[in-house]
């Protein structure tokens, strides 16, 4: 069920590592990664708690030097947090300015790329888009949680990055909001072909969102396989969770993750 590195990927993570230092000793939280993102591929990265998905995506953005390794976004080496890559963080009430309208919000960033007059066009397309043009002079704090990513999901997408770098963007939202952020990822996604990785803990998103999952170990995280979901699109949010090969993949991942240590099938 696993795929080769692609060629003519946009985004080549290779052999990348990554330890931290403690009073402890050291702590080797990822060892040898190495993975290919297709341009216009949306790839997701599951594993065990403190296995270092979160890690492995902030080396990624440039947030992090690896130990060694490295990351190269078409050709180039990631050595700083690259302008045409955005992070999505999974605390969006932290990444919004709250004394700030929404328009703003979505606009920051945009005005030393584009004229006032355009930044605005920009801004207020992307905003429509996510369902909320009618909103684009409340401030964040007047929005409920789901509305807020959604202004998170804008503002990112009015940058017009090459790759979209999600750090478990759901995880703080209730269960139905969830899946509504799902499926407008999803219609973005298809509508704008971005390069997409997202890191989640969650096995039924990334089979629902993802084109391939990449699956790392216990600490220190390795890949140890990488499973082509084989779903069609478009996805339904209640259809494709009941396709049988979305079962399949499902509960090829769980057995994985769940499977003990010492288990052969790990």
């Amino acid at each position: 069920m696993s795929a080769p590195p692609n060629s003519a990927a946009r985004l080549r993570i290779d052999t990348v590592a990554k330890t931290f230092g403690g009073k402890a000793g050291p702590v080797e939280a990822l060892r040898s990664v190495t993975l290919d993102v297709a341009a216009g591929e949306f790839l997701a990265v599951v594993g065990p708690s403190g296995c270092g998905k979160s890690t492995l995506l902030q080396i990624v953005a440039g947030l992090m030097p690896a130990s060694s390794g490295r990351v190269v976004l078409d050709a180039t080496a990631v050595t700083a947090p690259p302008a045409d890559v955005v992070y999505l963080f999974q605390q969006y009430s932290k990444s919004l300015f709250p004394w700030l309208t929404v328009e703003a919000n979505v606009m920051f960033g945009l005005r030393q790329r584009a004229a006032n007059g355009d930044a605005r066009a920009r801004c207020r397309h992307y905003l429509d888009m996510v369902g909320l043009a009618g909103f684009a002079a409340h401030y964040p704090w007047q929005l409920s949680g789901g509305m807020q990513q959604r202004v998170a999901i804008a503002r990112a997408l009015a940058a017009e990055p090459r790759a979209l770098l999600m750090d478990e963007p759901f995880s703080s939202v209730d269960a139905l909001t969830r899946l509504d952020l799902q499926a407008l990822i999803l219609d973005l996604w298809t509508k704008n072909r971005l390069t997409v990785m997202l890191v989640t803990h969650d096995v039924d998103e990334a089979v629902f969102l993802a084109d391939r999952v990449a699956v790392l170990t216990p600490r220190p995280g390795v890949i140890s396989e990488i499973v082509e979901t084989g779903l069609p699109r478009p996805r339904d949010a209640v259809v494709t969770r009941e396709d049988p090969r979305f079962l399949k993949v499902r509960h090829h991942l769980l057995e994985k993750l769940l499977a003990r240590p010492d288990d052969v099938r790990r």
